[in-house]
C-alpha cells in the first residue's frame, strides 16, 4: 500500500497530475509528511502513530489531515454537486470518504471498507439522500 500519490504519480495513474479536475474537494487524502510512502515504511519509523491513525479517525498524520476531515470534505463536495450525472477518477480513501458520507456510517467504518483499485463505486441520489449501487457489472 502507498500512501496518497504525489503529481507525478497521479499524472502516470490518471492522465494528470491535478488531484480531482473540476472537483477539488474529491482530492485525496493529505498524508503530511507520510506522503508517498508506504504504510510499511511509516510503521517502522512510528508504530504507535500509524496504530492511531487506523484506529481514531481524529488522528492526523503530522501535517496531514485525519479521516474525520477527509470525510467532511469529501462530504461537501457531494452535498454542492449540482443535480446531473457526475464521474470523477479519485483516489480509494476518497471513496471510502464518499460512501461513509452518503451512508452516515460512522468515521470509524473508513477502515472496513476495501475499495479495489481502478474499480467503479456508483453513489445515486442526492444530497441528504443517497444510495450505493453494488454489484455493478461493466
Amino acid at each position: 500500500m502507498r500512501l496518497p500519490l504525489d503529481a507525478e504519480n497521479r499524472a502516470a495513474r490518471f492522465g494528470h497530475g491535478e488531484p480531482c479536475p473540476g472537483y477539488e474537494g474529491f482530492r485525496g487524502l493529505d498524508a503530511g509528511e507520510w506522503a508517498g510512502r508506504t504504510l510499511d515504511e511509516v510503521a517502522g519509523a512510528d508504530p504507535a502513530a500509524v496504530h492511531a491513525w487506523l484506529t481514531d479517525p481524529r488522528y492526523a498524520p503530522p501535517g496531514g489531515e485525519s479521516v474525520e476531515a477527509l470525510i467532511a470534505r469529501v462530504g461537501a463536495e457531494l452535498d454542492g454537486l449540482a443535480a446531473a450525472t457526475h464521474r470523477a477518477e479519485v483516489e480509494q480513501a476518497v471513496v471510502r470518504a464518499a460512501v461513509v458520507h452518503a451512508l452516515e456510517l460512522p468515521a470509524a467504518a473508513f477502515w472496513r471498507l476495501d475499495v479495489r483499485p481502478e474499480s467503479v463505486t456508483t453513489l445515486t441520489g442526492r444530497s441528504g439522500r443517497w444510495n450505493l449501487l453494488v454489484g455493478q457489472r461493466e
